[in-house]
């Protein structure tokens, strides 16, 4: 989340680092998406989701193929904060926040209980866990080392904490910060890595994105481009390797530098309903700043910060004069320059850093949400990254987040335009704006399929565009669950990578009908059967996912075989099904959606399992081996001849798997 209030708290100005970019190898062409593209044919009309009543605990509900499990809402400190990732270990929920970061336990998802809490004031505590590890990040300048909450009023501070903390968490109720490795541009996200050829280390990525550091607060920040001095603590990520057994050596033991040879990126402007809102701010005298060809208002409180400081540095007392509000008007778009590093002269302009890397160690590859550019890294060598591939969208404002498919032959990624402050569901924001985009991979190069973007139109008081989310597994497809903020939680269907469909919804009404309000689903992530979700201000929302005739109850079943110790959703994990009758007939169950086979064949298969289930031993075995014999019949008349060979395969698998 890049928000305009951490924006302002991160760099003593108002932008929202927005960034659209041309492509490198891989041209997106733009074309309009009807408003229902994304929707399934029986989808409810008029969508419940529009014109739902506001309220922060109260506000009115719409599901459809969803069933809420329990609502929990902060305690305590974390009162009014706001919450942030998901990171999962076992029967417990971790949940970030910027006040730090609490534990719930979810064994039961229904009565969900509190197991500890930790109060530690930083932005935005991107979080992630090993094993008895716990990792968030730090990136706001008032982050203490202390986790006290004064906060750091010097400019220079050897208090503040800007990069990542361990934890050693083995007692849950009790745990210990066992170290701190700072970076020069902090942690606005990070990624647990795990070497599959390195079990005595973990890895960290870490995206930062906070003003460079003064060299004298920690050395080595350098503030040139890359191309002026190889030094430069710019247009890198940091690679932390974590000894296991001795995490208190944690150290940042690389710095790769992915971004080389990108060049400056084209951006796709305002939308009508942001340049009615800028015009009317600008006659009212707001202060109006700009960032890679996008425009934002400067909110009063930080404006009224700017010039107290202003009147401050002229040595003056009381109200600002109108010549510190001249000032602050001329000064502005070199303040922003200065901060965000908005260089035209090089050749690495505004690309400075990704927000997300999702990795998945399983087949090598790794997907890079890098602010203007979509990238596609080879991290083999966990500790030196390489790009393979980089696109860039005009369609696209913030490259945000990545999610492979469970084969690895397709990435999907989000843009968060507007920065997730915004609202950017509004019925006249383009429907390829502050969406995801669906790419397939060929030969380590990524071509363009469509986009995906919530369906429902939301208010002008709702911040609304694409977020975090993860895969379902649901076996034989690619079906993902995902937060839009104050949007709600969206599941939909991408296998056909060109039509991607909506299958399933929930969501709340506005936190407030008459003002923007702190609210929404930061994340929605499948963990061992149920959907998480971190909500901003309401808490922790926990869900299921419900029988419908686009996923059955057998592909349900199936996808809650497939279970997890631990969860780090961008260290994205492999599914593997385990046999079972639910797999089998979660397959029979596709092939008769897709109309692949006759309904007397379907009837023959189901009672074919159903016979085999019942029996025991060498019956059961026979039945089964017969059964997948049967099958090779079938893969050679019909066009889904892959789901047939998958169902042969789970068939023969619970043949195998069967004991005398």
């Amino acid at each position: 989340m890049i928000t305009l209030s951490s924006r302002i708290a991160l760099l003593a100005i108002a932008v929202t680092a927005s960034a659209c970019a041309r492509s490198i190898s891989s041209p997106v062409t733009t074309r309009p998406t009807p408003l229902d593209a994304n929707q399934t044919a029986d989808a409810p009309n008029p969508d419940p989701r529009v014109g739902l009543r506001a309220g922060k605990f109260d506000a009115a509900q719409a599901m459809w193929h969803m069933r809420v499990l329990s609502e929990n809402r902060p305690t305590g400190k974390f009162v009014d904060q706001t919450n942030s990732d998901l990171a999962f270990s076992g029967p417990y929920a971790l949940q970030g926040s910027y006040a730090g970061y609490q534990i719930w336990n979810i064994s039961d998802p229904a009565h969900v209980t509190l197991a500890s809490s930790y109060y530690c004031p930083q932005s935005q505590s991107d979080i992630s866990v090993y094993k008895n590890l716990l990792i968030t990040s730090g990136e706001g300048t008032s982050g203490r080392i202390d986790c006290s909450a004064q906060g750091v009023k010097d400019t220079v501070s050897h208090d503040r904490l800007l990069g990542i903390r361990v934890y050693d968490i083995s007692d849950i109720a009790h745990p210990k910060v066992v170290a701190t490795v700072q970076t020069c541009r902090g942690s606005h996200t990070h990624t647990l890595v795990v070497d599959p050829n390195d079990h005595d280390n973990i890895y960290v990525y870490i995206s930062g994105s906070a003003p460079l550091r003064s060299p004298s607060e920690l050395a080595g920040c350098v503030n040139t481009a890359p191309d002026k001095d190889p030094n430069s603590a710019l247009f890198r990520i940091e690679v932390v390797k974590i000894p296991v057994a001795h995490p208190e050596q944690a150290a940042i033991v690389s710095t790769p530098r992915i971004f080389s040879g990108l060049a400056a990126a084209p951006h796709h402007g305002q939308a009508e309903a942001d340049k009615i809102e800028l015009d009317a701010a600008r006659a009212k005298g707001k202060y109006v700043v700009s960032f890679m060809g996008m425009d934002f208002i400067l909110p009063d409180n930080n404006a009224n910060e700017l010039l107290a400081g202003m009147v401050k540095q002229r040595g003056g007392t009381g109200a600002p004069t109108a010549a510190d509000s001249a000032k602050l008007r001329a000064v502005l778009p070199d303040m922003v320059k200065q901060q965000m590093g908005d260089d035209a002269g090089t050749g690495y302009s505004t690309n400075r850093q990704c927000h997300d890397i999702t990795v998945y160690p399983a087949i090598g590859l790794a997907g890079g949400a890098c602010e203007g550019y979509g990238m596609l890294l080879d991290i083999r060598d966990v500790t030196h990254p390489v790009r393979l591939d980089a696109v860039s969208d005009s369609n696209f404002s913030y490259w945000h987040s990545a999610t492979f498919n469970n084969d690895g032959t397709k990435l999907l990624f989000s843009d968060e335009w507007g920065g997730g402050g915004q609202p950017k569901c509004r019925a006249t924001d383009p429907r390829n704006w502050g969406a995801d985009a669906i790419f397939t991979i060929v030969d380590h190069k990524l071509t363009f399929q469509s986009y995906y973007k919530l369906p429902a139109v939301q208010t002008k008081y709702e911040n609304c565009v694409a977020h975090n989310g993860s895969l379902i597994p649901i076996p034989g497809r690619d079906v993902m669950v995902q937060a839009w903020y104050q949007g709600g939680i969206s599941v939909f269907d991408w296998t056909d990578a060109a039509h991607p469909k909506e299958i399933a919804f929930f969501d709340r009404g506005p936190v407030d009908s008459t003002q923007m309000g702190d609210a929404g689903e930061w994340s929605a992530y499948w963990y061992n059967g149920v959907i998480v979700g971190s909500e901003i201000g309401r808490g922790l929302d926990v869900l299921e996912l419900t029988a419908s005739p686009w996923v059955s109850q057998n592909e349900i079943d199936a996808a809650k075989t497939v279970r997890f110790s631990e969860l780090n959703v961008q260290g994205q994990p492999q599914f593997v099904w385990p046999a079972s009758f639910a797999l089998a007939r979660a397959y029979v169950d596709q092939l008769e959606r897709n109309k692949s086979l006759s309904a007397d064949r379907i009837t023959a298969l189901r009672r074919g399992l159903a016979a085999a289930e019942k029996a025991s031993g060498d019956k059961r075995r026979d039945a089964l081996t017969a059964l997948a014999t049967q099958l090779d019949g079938d893969a050679g008349t019909v066009a889904s001849a892959s789901t047939v060979r998958k169902l042969q395969g789970a068939v023969r698998d619970l043949a195998a798997s069967t004991t005398a």
